[in-house]
């Protein structure tokens, strides 16, 4: 598995998580939306072609779960690939908002 580099940048109520792989260029971003202190929408996951495969986007999407335990929020999925995660980990049931 790559080394993948995961930051979070918030801009207000919006922001991304960003992760950039090792010997790849570009960036896989998960776009977030802070509804309120305790709730926060995941809007949009994506990966560029060239890191299809490095399990970027997954890795992006473990680390919204752990930041949620952290920072004591929930999240909805908006995203159909964060709902998918979240459907294929019920360990990540305690942050899912419904």
């Amino acid at each position: 598995m790559p080394d993948i580099q995961i930051e979070r940048e918030d801009q207000g109520e919006h922001g991304r998580y960003v992760g950039r792989v090792e010997g790849v260029s570009g960036e896989a971003e998960l776009l977030f939306t802070r509804v309120s202190a305790d709730l926060v929408t995941a809007d949009h996951a994506e990966a560029p072609h060239n890191m299809r495969g490095t399990g970027a986007a997954l890795a992006l999407v473990a680390h919204m779960v752990d930041d949620a335990r952290a920072r004591g929020f929930k999240v909805r999925p908006r995203c159909s690939y964060v709902r998918y995660q979240f459907a294929q980990h019920p360990a990540w049931q305690d942050v899912l908002a419904t």
